[in-house]
């Protein structure tokens, strides 16, 4: 049995973000990743090409959900990218509208920027349709991956559509966050990295262990 793996009442699904090499990609699966994200924002340090994107999602195992980001892109360009890269999930991290969103036919999630978002339920439900929403350290419109947190205690109770904690998370924090906030899911990016856009194998592994011991604490105590 993988040494990720956890027999539970409770697991945190782990996204890590920001992948642009295959070798990197592999390394997260290999840790037991449950999503890989791709940057298609062309200003960030994470960027990744159409071309480099496909060769990503060529080389990965079966089971592990791709989601691909964009920050206020233009449809085309969109509609581009999707015919040339299989990714599963869409990510919208800008100001786009439910509309917009929706509009490519394809499951997906939106940021919610922590900074500028004052009552998460009213933003969320502009996006009836969104399979889940990432709670971010961002203003609007602004990228992530930033290495900063947000005030946890203002994460929503009593929210029906899967959260997904992000902002600023490593593995010195993860166990607090986890525990703390009980997120459906969780998106690490500069917290796992030994520089900007490249992946350090050892962080993520104990990232990754860190949310399956958090999960068997939270379980132990249900």
């Amino acid at each position: 049995m993988p040494e990720t793996s956890v027999s539970t009442d409770h697991y945190t699904r782990v996204k890590i973000c920001g992948l642009t090499s295959v070798e990197d990609a592999l390394a997260a699966c290999r840790c037991g990743v449950d999503a890989l994200g791709l940057v298609f924002y062309p200003p960030s340090s994470r960027h990744v090409s159409v071309e480099r994107a496909a060769e990503i999602v060529q080389a990965l195992p079966s089971f592990v959900t791709v989601t691909g980001l964009f920050l206020n892109e233009e449809a085309t360009v969109i509609d581009d990218i999707l015919q040339r890269v299989p990714v599963s999930l869409l990510q919208f991290h800008g100001t786009e509208s439910a509309e917009f969103c929706q509009s490519f036919n394809r499951p997906y999630i939106k940021s919610v920027a922590m900074k500028s978002v004052s009552d998460v339920h009213a933003y969320a439900a502009q996006f009836e349709n969104a399979r889940g929403f990432l709670l971010d350290s961002n203003i609007a419109g602004g990228a992530g991956g930033s290495g900063e947190l947000f005030d946890w205690s203002r994460v929503p109770n009593g929210f029906s559509a899967p959260l997904i904690l992000a902002g600023g998370l490593d593995c010195n924090n993860i166990p607090d966050a986890v525990m703390h906030v009980k997120p459906d899911a969780v998106d690490v990016s500069s917290g796992v990295e030994s520089s900007r856009g490249v992946k350090d194998i050892e962080l993520m592994r104990k990232f990754i262990q860190s949310v399956r011991a958090a999960d068997r604490e939270i379980a132990g105590a249900l």
